[in-house]
């Protein structure tokens, strides 16, 4: 049943977020609120709500391991497989204003928090640092992207509900995060209590693959309908919001324990980072092979942390 309840649990979190999104975005473009307002915030933030609900329910919860692993699992998830199975499905060209920004972003977020866990703890202090980045992040987008706007188009308004529904489908979606969040935290740690399995191998598997199934359905519709390219920007704008905004949200709720193998675990995601960072700079198409080395990679990393 325990099993049962955790895939009940993650299809909430991701029906729920579906549904925020939908409900947000139809409000926003009722208002006419830019298309790269709404793209930069409120469809960012439901891809990333998962793993916010899973990282704070299982910090409030004292599961700090859980709440960290998550984060780092679904960043190191995304990274290799979101972008790597984008890539097998159809080769795209990675664009340049992502390689200049998003892609040096992401290098110096997990950097900074390469740095904050070396106290082997993540404070209140640490947490409103990456609060104060994101807001940096989401202002420099907004930005860079008012300097080329795009209008509201017929698909846009396509979209737009009334604003009852809207408000229904908000309220749905959030009880969905809210309560899919404590089944799957809840469960998955009775699992790993019954496996004798650690926290941190849960949160690094199970739940960071379920919370990061958003990004990956959103990348392969984009690669299907021949827009692989905004797959990258999809996995690797989640990871900024991953750290940025979960973890600084959860370290500000209580102080984050953190474990040697979490330290490994992120040294092994700036490596990541840098990885894709050098290949995109010495060649700015994600071929085949590309997304073949970086799935192959993530089945090594994948076989390391249950071996260890």
């Amino acid at each position: 049943m325990a099993y049962l309840i955790l895939l009940i649990g993650m299809t909430l979190l991701i029906k729920g977020a579906d549904l925020f999104v939908d409900g947000s975005a139809s409000i926003a473009y009722k208002f006419n609120i830019p298309t790269f307002i709404v793209g930069l915030t409120i469809v960012s933030l439901g891809t990333s709500l998962p793993e916010l609900s899973v990282s704070l329910t299982a910090t409030l919860a004292g599961s700090n391991e859980l709440a960290l692993s998550n984060v780092v699992g679904s960043n190191i998830f995304n990274t290799l497989v979101v972008v790597g199975c984008s890539a097998l499905m159809k080769p795209f060209v990675i664009n340049q204003k992502i390689i200049k920004r998003d892609l040096l972003w992401n290098i110096f977020i997990t950097f900074v928090l390469l740095l904050a866990v070396f106290n082997q703890k993540l404070t209140f202090v640490n947490g409103i640092v990456f609060l104060v980045l994101l807001v940096i992040y989401i202002y420099t987008l907004i930005k860079s992207t008012k300097d080329h706007p795009q209008e509201q188009n017929e698909e846009d308004e396509e979209k737009i509900m009334p604003i009852s529904k809207s408000l229904l489908f908000i309220c749905i979606g959030v009880a969905g995060i809210i309560f899919g969040g404590n089944l799957v935290v809840d469960n998955a740690t009775w699992i790993a209590k019954q496996w004798g399995m650690s926290e941190t191998l849960v949160g690094l598997t199970i739940v960071s693959v379920g919370t990061s199934l958003p990004e990956l359905v959103t990348s392969m519709v984009a690669a299907k309908k021949g827009e692989s390219g905004l797959s990258l920007g999809n996995a690797i704008g989640s990871n900024i919001m991953n750290i940025a905004f979960i973890l600084g949200t959860a370290a500000t709720s209580s102080i984050l324990s953190v474990t040697l193998f979490n330290q490994i675990d992120i040294v092994i995601l700036c490596a990541i980072a840098l990885l894709l960072y050098f290949m995109t700079m010495r060649n700015d198409k994600m071929s085949r092979p590309r997304g073949a080395l970086m799935v192959g990679l993530y089945i090594l990393y994948a076989i390391y942390i249950i071996l260890r």
